[in-house]
């Protein structure tokens, strides 16, 4: 005959994988951001960091953070966005290829040496990295053939390297989601047709090569809003005539744009939603 106290252990065993069952899997990367195609249920929180200069602040002041509010009240999530200007002083006021790749990938990553915050940093805070390049990176001169990665010359072949170069070391964090601008354009005015066509080839190679589904990198294409299928800044989205900025009417048509591509990514839509956010 079983003895009562071994039966009172086996019916405690059985209440307790019972509940443990019914709990909820939890773990510390629950609230991570992952790419699913919208097959997984959305995060309930995200936290979203937004690197940029100038141009990105022209949009952002556009509405970016009052869209991610609206989406969250109106949704009951809790997606947070700050911004950032990056990189800052004591680094050159520069965000070209070259200065992402010499702060985040030569040797390891140079930010902490240059006295900035390191890439590291941001993704051990942020669920979602954005960054972008200000419109001088559209101002590119021919090929020489002799391509290097290590040149600060705006050049596609150079560029083309510096590139391959991030995507290995982005994918090198893959519970943390990149979200790339395609470059800013160039006024006409304060460009040349030669420079406008390098820097049409150089963000179409960025879309349709450089770009794979699956990852953890992702893109705003900022320069075909820009450029509407053409080569530079529409003159009516300047900000004054010739200058390469965009207008504050165009940054408010365009933030929710950039709000909703970030909320796709954060989403799992990334492959599957609009690179415009249209």
């Amino acid at each position: 005959m079983i003895k009562k106290s071994f039966l009172d252990r086996v019916a405690i065993s059985f209440i307790v994988t019972f509940f443990l069952m019914a709990l909820p899997a939890c773990s510390s990367d629950s609230k991570k951001v992952t790419d699913s195609n919208g097959d997984d249920p959305p995060p309930d929180e995200a936290s979203v960091i937004f690197l940029h200069h100038s141009t990105g602040g022209v949009i952002w002041n556009g509405g970016v953070a009052s869209a991610i509010d609206d989406y969250n009240t109106l949704n009951g999530r809790s997606y947070v966005v700050t911004e950032e200007a990056y990189p800052n002083s004591p680094y050159p006021w520069a965000n070209y290829p070259y200065d992402y790749w010499h702060l985040w990938v030569e040797d390891g990553g140079q930010a902490d040496e240059e006295g900035i915050p390191t890439l590291e940093s941001y993704t051990s805070s942020y669920d979602v990295v954005v960054f972008k390049h200000c419109y001088p990176v559209s101002g590119m001169d021919d090929n020489t053939g002799s391509p290097d990665i290590g040149s600060s010359s705006k050049r596609m072949e150079n560029y083309q390297l510096q590139y391959a170069a991030l995507k290995t070391r982005l994918r090198q964090y893959p519970e943390t989601q990149f979200i790339l601008w395609t470059g800013a354009a160039l006024a006409e005015s304060a460009s040349s047709t030669e420079e406008g066509q390098l820097a049409r080839a150089f963000f179409t190679w960025v879309k349709e090569d450089w770009d794979e589904p699956g990852d953890n990198i992702f893109l705003w294409d900022f320069f075909e809003l820009e450029t509407e299928g053409g080569n530079f800044l529409l003159e009516q989205y300047c900000a004054s005539s010739g200058d390469s900025h965009p207008s504050s009417t165009f940054a408010r048509t365009v933030a929710p744009l950039f709000a909703q591509r970030i909320i796709d990514v954060i989403e799992g839509n990334g492959d599957s939603g609009s690179i415009t956010g249209e």
